[in-house]
């Protein structure tokens, strides 16, 4: 149920963002998806689904959606470029000027302990495409790649009255390509089985209350508390977690045999 309800509360932040996309700055709209398809179309704007600018259906169970030269081509087309103007009349593509992708949660699905089939399913195909179209063309293309960028591109679309700057394009195509790298080092590492291969992403870091000594600064990289549970006290130092480090090493020693806890000053 808290699952659903989460999932709701998501679909609700995405429609209010086209909500409000659309009182001033949107003109028209191409999506993929039903229920999003349904709810813009209530809000009195036009609404294409892909299958009606590719004029194919989604195919293969729904694997095969945005994967066409109209999509892409509407991303990766360069406005100034007389050629690829000349071309965008020719076979009648529609230009793309912002991204919007959500990707399918891979790591969430894998974290959840979901059969290999199920996971499988989960590695984003067209959206990471999109993404990495979109944010090539930041020249001409604004991709937004994240759920927790939507309240910042609405207030620059808002300042910019309807347009972004070459300058916030190139930075949320950094973003962009932050996440599709991520995301793949995260399907690499699950189907890895090369124990000499080894890849990490890291997109959460935490400050430190100060480094080795007080008066330089530190910080930790990685999701601390997915790790640990700090019960009380205060902000961990880099030596705290050297001797967090030394306990948990202290403790594999006894391999789990029985309980076991250390004491470190």
């Amino acid at each position: 149920m808290n699952k659903e309800k989460d999932k709701m509360k998501k679909h609700k932040h995405n429609f209010q963002f086209v909500d409000v996309m659309s009182t001033s700055f949107v003109s028209s709209v191409r999506i993929t998806e039903p229920k999003p398809e349904q709810f813009i179309k209530g809000l009195g704007i036009p609404v294409e689904a892909v299958e009606e600018v590719t004029s194919y259906p989604s195919i293969l169970g729904g694997r095969v959606k945005t994967l066409h030269p109209k999509i892409f081509g509407g991303i990766l087309n360069r406005q100034e470029n007389t050629g690829d103007q000349k071309e965008m009349q020719e076979y009648e593509i529609p230009q793309l000027d912002i991204v919007i992708v959500d990707l399918y949660p891979f790591e969430k699905t894998v974290a959840s302990g979901a059969a290999e089939q199920d996971i499988v399913e989960k590695i984003d195909i067209g959206g990471i495409s999109l993404i990495r179209a979109a944010a090539k063309n930041f020249k001409d293309t604004l991709c937004v790649s994240s759920v927790a960028d939507y309240d910042e591109v609405l207030q620059l679309i808002t300042d910019g009255n309807g347009s972004t700057s070459l300058k916030d394009r190139k930075r949320f195509a950094a973003k962009a390509f932050n996440i599709s790298s991520h995301y793949d080092t995260a399907i690499f590492n699950y189907f890895n089985e090369e124990e000499h291969v080894y890849k990490a992403s890291i997109t959460q870091a935490k400050s430190l209350r100060y480094g080795e000594n007080p008066h330089q600064e530190g910080t930790f990289y990685g999701d601390f508390d997915a790790i640990f549970d700090q019960l009380h006290g205060k902000e961990l130092s880099y030596n705290n977690l050297l001797d967090v480090d030394a306990a948990v090493n202290l403790m594999s020693e006894f391999n789990a045999e029985k309980p076991t806890f250390a004491i470190l000053k």
